[in-house]
């Protein structure tokens, strides 16, 4: 099969062929020489931002930098500003990869990468696919993502769809009757993997449980499944592969740096060490030692037309205690930092705490097949939830029980059935909402996954 996707790329100006090239070179450093390599790589990139771009300049505050603890902590919020006046010198609009996030952390904003940071960004993702056996260029994609509804924007998606050999399952709308047709596309084309936000892939094998079809039956091609943008309950993993039939991958990435881990064969949630450096820091912005919960911060070492230096993308996670330099493991990814309830005794508590809690026990039956919470005041709280039929009394009273054990007493619930759930633009659905929007120390509120 002809390569479009990478002829996609290079059409687009993104040197591919040499950023695979790099990456080879990069990978085939030593273990023992791993660390060096990075301690140049963030000095050259520091270097080059304090030389080349004026609001980094301003924002670091000296031209210069001796060590590497000094240099500030930048958040999204620094961000809030035009992209125009973030570039480096010598590059623009026109001569960089321009992108927005999501804006699921509630600051959202427009970012740059120079061409071949973005290139490879590209090379990494192909070589973790490649991993599982899967291959940009010839591996048919069941692409599960939300996809703009204005002509423009859904004809592009539609065209890089085609180029990405990959079809689209738009998310919008999860009824039965929506997902008898996914089921139908299924049976009638050969998938070798899936890809897409976690809810929505959950959801689909809900709903093949609920049939009690194996996927693999009706489509003996697939060969994975790939899960990202959302948080993934072991669970719900192991709902996934018993009626997918296929391993499911976990992935973890920010579109504004590169793709952050990637589970391996092993079944490890391997960070990129080969384009980024990742640090867990404590309130006092400090290393913490391996095996314990800090703030992730990243750094991208090759993006020239946009610094993310000490960049606090705003989740928690745990570095895995055999990581080493060239191979660093995510041992777990908390949850973000925003994601956090205040209650009426002045406790703070991840919001998934609620969604362990009353995820455990009103889908004992598989009734309910998804849900969020929301905090409407300290004390109040708001499950909204789609199911088979309407949860009763005694569900209720099991949640509250649990709630009130696992948190503390005297908080009010109230339970409102939705025909389906609100999602964002991009098709996530986030699991937990305050209106609070409640202060998080930094290192406070987390919950392994």
């Amino acid at each position: 099969m002809f390569p479009l996707f990478n002829l996609s790329l290079l059409i687009n100006g993104f040197p591919l062929q040499k950023a695979k090239t790099e990456l080879r070179k990069i990978q085939s450093i030593p273990e023992q020489e791993y660390q060096s390599f990075i301690e140049t790589k963030k000095k050259e990139i520091v270097d080059y931002h304090l030389n080349n771009n004026s609001f980094y300049q301003k924002f670091v505050g000296k031209s210069t930098f001796q060590n590497w603890e000094d240099l500030p902590i930048m958040t999204k919020t620094a961000f809030q500003k035009p992209l125009a006046e973030r570039l480096s010198t010598g590059f623009s609009l026109k001569n960089s990869y321009i992108n927005k996030t999501s804006g699921s952390s509630g600051d959202p904003f427009v970012f740059a990468k120079d061409k071949f940071s973005h290139a490879l960004t590209w090379a990494i993702i192909f070589d973790r696919f490649g991993w599982h056996g899967i291959d940009f260029n010839s591996s048919y994609q069941a692409r599960f993502y939300g996809i703009p509804l204005d002509f423009i924007g859904n004809t592009k998606e539609r065209i890089k769809d085609f180029m990405g050999h990959r079809l689209r399952f738009p998310i919008f709308d999860l009824s039965d009757k929506i997902l008898e047709q996914f089921l139908k596309k299924f049976r009638n084309k050969k998938f070798d993997y899936i890809n897409g936000y976690t809810s929505s892939i959950v959801l689909f094998a809900k709903y093949l449980q609920q049939k009690n079809i194996i996927l693999t039956d009706v489509c003996p091609t697939l060969k994975a499944c790939i899960v990202t943008s959302e948080m993934l309950f072991e669970e719900d993993k192991i709902l996934m592969e018993k009626y997918f039939g296929v391993t499911v991958i976990n992935e973890y990435g920010a579109s504004e740096l590169d793709l952050i881990a990637f589970e391996n064969q092993e079944a490890d949630w391997r960070l990129n060490a080969e384009s980024l450096f990742i640090e867990v820091l404590d309130g006092n912005n400090t290393a913490v030692s391996n095996g314990n919960e800090g703030r992730i911060v990243i750094t991208s070492l090759y993006n020239k037309a946009h610094p993310f230096i000490r960049y606090d993308i705003g989740d928690i996670g745990v570095l895995d205690e055999k990581s080493t330099p060239k191979k660093p493991i995510l041992k777990k990814l908390i949850g973000r930092t925003n994601d956090v309830a205040l209650l009426p005794s002045g406790k703070k508590s991840p919001g998934l705490t609620f969604y362990y809690v009353t995820k455990s026990i009103i889908e004992d039956d598989g009734n309910v097949k998804e849900f969020v919470i929301k905090q409407a005041k300290i004390d109040t709280f708001e499950i909204e939830y789609v199911s088979e039929t309407e949860l009763n009394q005694s569900q209720i009273h099991k949640i509250e029980a649990a709630i009130a054990l696992y948190l503390e007493k005297g908080l009010i619930f109230t339970f409102v059935r939705k025909e389906k759930l609100e999602r964002s633009k991009s098709g996530k659905l986030k699991q937990f909402v305050s209106s609070l929007t409640p202060t998080l120390s930094k290192g406070e509120g987390v919950l392994s996954k």
